[in-house]
């Protein structure tokens, strides 16, 4: 058995969580055969193939698994030292990443991000796009939402995760309902509540988690036609807008399309009562909600959120 090489490890983990060669190089700035070299000696070292190549990445073996358990709490630890320093000092200042959708930052957060900036100059904020705010049905995925995304800081989700060392509160409840355009509706009228047989649909993603309007959407599919499907909200609102088919969009989303004009406007079907709600969670590690900086877009998302409560649950 060869050496271990500390700094192989770094690689395997960039692998693990972005489960290809071309992602883990490109999140590590090297090329893809450098990463194939360092999982060659790290599998060497550890006398054990790591990872199954697959035609679509790369996928842990049992005993990769097993060697990503038991890597991570170094990888934690590690990585907190720094953290830890700069928590004891309050600095203020730094970048914050934080993982949303676009139309969760765009609509919820944009609005008052100058407020936050004038107040706070030094801080940076990084939204990292995620049109998958859901996250897969996989459970093993929904256990490692943010640890995945290792340069993320906080990320909003539309469910709650299932997390070991991991901070997560609850912001809103988000009420959906059904949307068409005018075209649409005039074209194949509107259809009777909770019954969409004989109509087209906008669907969410194939993998997102059946909750909510998500487990509605689903089962009303039986009746209909999926013309497409989206993990993006601002996406089936595009299709929607096109004339496409039915799209389930959160209320206070689909109200900004109904009085836009006759060109992309969109008309209320039906509303929460029938389709359902979404739960809002904010996450972060709990080693990065010690820093200063972090804590302060954090609170500011919670404050930000949190008067929009009413927006969100009625879209009034």
């Amino acid at each position: 058995m060869k050496k271990l090489d500390w700094d192989d490890l770094r690689f395997f983990l960039a692998v693990a969580a972005a489960g290809s060669l071309s992602a883990a190089a490109r999140a590590l700035d090297v090329n893809t055969t450098t990463v194939l070299r360092r999982i060659a000696n790290l599998e060497e070292s550890c006398g054990t193939r790591l990872f199954e190549r697959l035609r679509v990445g790369y996928k842990l073996t049992p005993a990769g698994a097993q060697f990503l358990e038991r890597l991570e709490p170094v990888d934690s630890r590690l990585s907190s030292l720094l953290r830890d320093f700069h928590a004891e000092t309050g600095d203020y200042r730094g970048v914050v990443r934080l993982g949303a959708s676009d139309m969760l930052a765009s609509q919820l957060l944009m609005p008052s991000m100058a407020d936050f900036q004038a107040q706070h100059p030094d801080i940076g904020v990084d939204i990292v796009a995620d049109a998958h705010p859901l996250g897969g049905r996989d459970a093993l995925h929904q256990t490692r939402v943010v640890h995945n995304e290792r340069d993320v800081d906080l990320a909003l989700r539309l469910a709650r995760p299932i997390q070991g060392d991991m901070l997560v509160r609850k912001l809103a409840d988000i009420a959906y309902g059904l949307y068409a355009s005018p075209a649409y509706l005039k074209q194949y009228g509107k259809p009777e509540v909770g019954d969409l047989a004989g109509h087209k649909i906008i669907g969410f993603a194939a993998d997102d988690r059946p909750l909510g309007p998500v487990w509605w959407l689903n089962r009303a599919e039986r009746n209909g036609e999926v013309v497409m499907r989206a993990g993006a909200a601002s996406v089936r609102c595009a299709a929607a807008q096109a004339g496409i088919g039915i799209v389930a969009l959160p209320l206070f989303y689909g109200k900004l399309y109904e009085k836009i004009g006759k060109i992309g406007q969109l008309a209320p079907i039906c509303g929460a009562d029938v389709v359902g709600t979404l739960e809002l969670w904010l996450l972060a590690r709990n080693d990065m909600a010690k820093l200063a900086h972090i804590r302060a877009v954090m609170d500011f998302t919670i404050a930000t959120i949190h008067a929009q409560t009413s927006i969100l649950a009625t879209g009034l």
